[in-house]
């Protein structure tokens, strides 16, 4: 980054070409500094008769990566975007992009400015903006229409698709692709270019069914995300041929859906995965190699992370108790495989290739050679005891030993080792291959290197990673937990299964905690809780329920009935033996049912989740309350548009959430009572979002 009162921009010149060069680490933001610095070398090149063209470049390996969303939550700040790209495309002399990495957002806005654009084969482009829950505010839903077509640009802006340089070009959002480098290819290119304004050309014919198609196919995908029927509506102004009129529609789009909640709330997530990252005492540690890794025990979650692994190019020996087992978890692996190939998600080469990443084998002396190791065995401790002690007896000497215990004690297995420090924890999600959360799980003596190959392991394996202390379920199923035990008063006190995964379906959650349950196996909560119970605390409220249907054989949808009742195709329905078991519960506590209403049910679970978390936070087992947003995120299935648990608290009020926590506590008891820490916050008018554990 330029240093204090030292512009990102220069100017340099070769003959009559001048180059633009920004330099703002790590990817060229367009803040303030780099705006004002662009706008100035435009007004004192385009007077410059000495000036025939002008090259803006990003340096090796870079262009603009986009807006500065830290900027974007403080008062308005000139030059703005849409002046500084007025200024590039009113040039009396040509422009060139020179593109050799990403053009995203504002940073491809300025591109479409130019008058050519260049990229190397590096370059990547898109306006991914609607991800943030805005649209492109300084002309890009109206000159990329012109570039590439309507109905291409419906897909791009609402897809936020980020395309490579060939894609580019055949697009044509690139003129062309250099072969070497693209700064060399701009300043050749620079003394035979022209003036060519794509405000300017007209929109290419237009198909209107296709164009319907395409407006039909995002809103559908949409998830209620408002900036996508927006951004379809101004692409479509472009119909009318009026550049000025479709940009003033959508610069008015643009500064509403910016102050919008959904919008703070997905600001918040990209920022949060920022933070995530950033592990103190971590700074100048380099991570341990893991290219060659190991996965004991190939089921459903073992080969979903031997997979997940494959994908992103590292080599896997996953070992297996027999022949046999090992047999069915190749099926399991090659089935996982099968179906990507039916869909057209993957060539057979690519699956190919891939397989050829696995040995399957039921001898342990084969990880004799791996760098990392991770087991996904049964979530009993004596068998996870018994796994480590047979690697710490068989790996080599600084090979990482990993679990992925959903809550189990790591300390305790790290304890059966003579390498303490080489043990971590890393709680993938079902199907490990598809979610995009990894829980990184720090014991009390791990090496600092190791974990920093767990983050860097969750990077390579395109996992959102979240680090985590040591404690029962850890973050997310710790809260989840206690989330699920509020569920099941609100159950006992009126509320049916499906009200509850109603309401939370409606406050936007992916799907209800119930169904959750289902989908998960009641037998794995059952196993937890009857581990649970010579710790459990004698003032805490039980509800046995759900121990009832386990003990009914009603394990979920693998046995067809759990909470839900389940037909041949798998759809559910209420079931009348669930009720029965309610109302029997009901009847012989002398609990007279209640009524509940939407918002009452989405407020208690909310209350319960932010209270745990809160807990979470000043125990020190989360760093951040963004770090919980992101796990429930990207894990739990909360909904991205409120922003995670934590972040949905602060914008409702510590005083109104810390107000449900006491009504909470009056239910359920020890374990319920209001967190100090959201009593403290809620009394100070503070903020989970603003505060550090010193």
């Amino acid at each position: 980054m330029a240093e204090a009162g030292i512009s990102p921009v220069a100017i340099s010149r070769q003959g009559p070409v001048a180059i633009i060069t920004i330099d703002y680490a790590p990817v060229n933001a367009l803040s303030r500094p780099v705006r004002r610095g662009l706008v100035a070398a435009m007004h004192e090149l385009g007077t410059d008769h000495a000036v025939s063209a002008i090259v803006i470049s990003g340096g090796p390996r870079r262009f603009i990566a986009g807006a500065d969303l830290r900027e974007m939550d403080l008062p308005p700040d000139a030059p703005f975007l849409p002046d500084l790209i007025a200024a590039i495309e009113a040039s009396p002399k040509p422009v060139i992009a020179a593109i050799d990495g990403a053009a995203l957002g504002g940073g491809l806005e300025i591109a479409l400015a130019c008058d050519l654009r260049l990229g190397s084969i590096r370059s990547s482009l898109g306006l991914p903006e609607t991800k943030l829950g805005i649209i492109p505010g300084a002309g890009g839903t109206q000159r990329l229409p012109r570039l590439v077509g309507i109905t291409k640009a419906i897909a791009l802006i609402c897809e936020g698709r980020i395309v490579k340089a060939a894609e580019a070009k055949s697009l044509g959002l690139l003129d062309d692709v250099a072969d070497g480098d693209v700064l060399e290819a701009a300043l050749a290119a620079a003394s035979t270019a022209s003036k060519r304004v794509v405000s300017a050309l007209p929109i290419p014919p237009i198909d209107i069914s296709a164009e319907e198609a395409a407006a039909k196919a995002a809103l559908k995908s949409a998830k209620g995300v408002p900036a996508i029927s927006e951004a379809i509506r101004v692409i479509l102004a472009c119909r009318d041929g009026s550049f000025v009129e479709g940009q003033a529609r959508e610069r008015a789009a643009f500064l509403t859906l910016r102050e919008s909640e959904e919008a703070r709330s997905l600001r918040h997530l990209f920022l949060a995965e920022r933070e995530a990252a950033k592990i103190p005492g971590l700074d100048d540690v380099i991570a341990r190699a893991y290219a060659r890794c190991g996965v004991i025990g190939a089921g459903t979650m073992g080969a979903g992370i031997a997979v997940s692994m494959a994908d992103a190019g590292l080599y896997v020996t996953v070992v297996e108790r027999d022949d046999e087992s090992a047999t069915a978890g190749l099926a399991r692996i090659r089935a996982v495989y099968q179906r990507q190939l039916e869909s057209g998600r993957l060539t057979e080469a690519a699956m190919n290739e891939r397989l050829a990443r696995f040995t399957l084998t039921t001898d342990w002396a084969t990880l004799a050679h791996v760098d990392l190791v991770i087991e996904a065995a049964f979530e009993v401790m004596a068998v996870k005891q018994d796994i480590f002690r047979r690697l710490d007896a068989v790996a080599a000497p600084g090979a990482i030993l990993a679990t992925n215990t959903s809550y189990l004690d790591i300390d305790a297995m790290a304890d059966v080792t003579s390498r303490p420090q080489d043990v971590i924890g890393l709680h993938f999600f079902a199907p490990a291959n598809v979610m995009k959360l990894l829980e990184i799980v720090r014991p009390a003596r791990i090496a600092p290197d190791v974990l920093a190959t767990g983050v860097a392991l969750a990077r390579k394996l395109g996992k959102q990673p979240v680090v985590a202390g040591v404690c029962d379920g850890f973050i997310g199923n710790r809260i989840y937990a206690v989330y699920r035990r509020h569920a099941e008063y609100l159950i006992a006190e009126g509320a049916s299964p499906e009200q509850i995964d109603s309401a939370l379906e409606a406050y936007g959650f992916a799907m209800g905690v119930f169904a959750v349950s289902d989908m998960s196996g009641l037998d794995i909560g059952w196993a937890m809780r009857k581990r649970r119970a010579a710790t459990r605390p004698a003032g805490e409220r039980y509800i046995p329920i759900a121990d009832v249907l386990c003990e009914a054989g009603r394990f979920g949808r693998k046995t067809g009935a759990g909470w839900y009742a389940y037909d041949v195709a798998g759809k559910k329905s209420p079931d009348p033996f669930v009720a029965g078991v309610i109302e029997e519960y009901r009847r012989d506590h002398q609990i007279r049912p209640r009524d509940f209403t939407v918002e009452e049910i989405q407020r208690r679970i909310l209350a319960a989740m932010v209270n745990e978390g809160a807990k979470v936070l000043s125990e020190g087992i989360a760093y951040r309350a963004s770090d919980i947003d992101l796990a429930f995120v990207n894990g739990y299935g909360f909904p991205r548009l409120k922003g995670g648990p934590m972040w949905a608290a602060d914008r409702i009020g510590l005083d109104a959430i810390l107000a449900e926590v006491e009504a909470a506590h009056g239910v359920g008891g020890e374990g319920s009572e209001p967190a100090p820490l959201l009593v403290e916050l809620a009394r100070s008018g503070k903020t989970f979002t603003a505060w550090r554990k010193d």
